[in-house]
């Protein structure tokens, strides 16, 4: 699937998900903005995406719980590009714990913050660039975390809360921004690994839930798919998504 050309944004894009992110939109050819909360992870990414190819890589700290930090990467890709294609807010601070006293208020302010606060910020100040774009989408990786009634993550209840808030988020704009012609896409998965057999009996990966955004990305501007929700197949513990 060829999408060279386009200008894709990617947050958490240091390791996990978020670098296969980026390695995916490169490999098809797109120019690609990577940030991390590490400066030096997000080098090394894209240094092994410029010496691939076919698609480019920049890198730039992002630390999506510093507000200051956010408008920064949202300005360094302004000066970078007149338009973004794609938004991907997939950054995310996860920590488990049954109990809120699991984990310190810092801990909790933290988790919050980035996927709240962060993620809000980040597309309110990259808004104008999608907007001069001729075929712009705001994909965001919110986990099942985020879906009413789920119980089955060991996550804390503030990755939860914060999932709840990216949800709510996504799905006012894609209400509000569909008569621009932009699309809102959104994806719930469930815990689930980096790396395994890709069968029915087995846990779902980080691949198929890439190829799931690729496809979404890819498709004719007629077509809105709004969100992706996957069934739990397994239930043990799982090397979780987030970055």
């Amino acid at each position: 699937m060829d999408l060279g050309g386009l200008r894709v944004a990617i947050t958490g894009a240091g390791r996990g998900t978020g670098r296969l992110l980026a390695e995916a939109f490169a490999e098809r050819g797109a120019q690609v903005f990577l940030s991390a909360r590490d400066p030096v992870a997000a080098g090394l990414v894209a240094d092994a995406i410029n010496d691939r190819g076919p698609g480019g890589a920049e890198a730039f700290r992002c630390d999506l719980g510093a507000p200051d930090s956010v408008r920064g990467f949202a300005a360094a890709v302004a000066d970078r590009t007149s338009h973004l294609d794609v938004l991907i807010n997939n950054g995310a601070v996860y920590v488990e714990g049954d109990d809120l006293a699991d984990v310190s208020d810092d801990t909790i302010e933290s988790v919050m913050a980035a996927g709240g606060t962060g993620t809000v910020l980040l597309t309110k100040h990259l808004l104008p660039l999608l907007r001069a774009s001729s075929r712009p989408d705001v994909v965001n990786m919110i986990s099942a975390c985020g879906e009413v009634g789920h119980r089955r993550s060991g996550a804390h209840p503030a990755f939860y809360a914060a999932k709840h808030a990216h949800a709510g988020l996504a799905e006012i704009l894609s209400h509000r921004l569909r008569p621009e012609g932009i699309r809102v896409i959104s994806l719930f998965p469930p815990d689930f690994v980096q790396d395994g057999p890709r069968r029915s009996d087995s846990d779902l990966t980080a691949r198929s839930v890439i190829d799931c955004v690729i496809f979404a990305v890819a498709q004719p501007r007629d077509c809105f798919i709004r969100e992706f929700h996957f069934e739990q197949v397994v239930t043990r513990d799982l090397d979780r998504f987030p970055n």
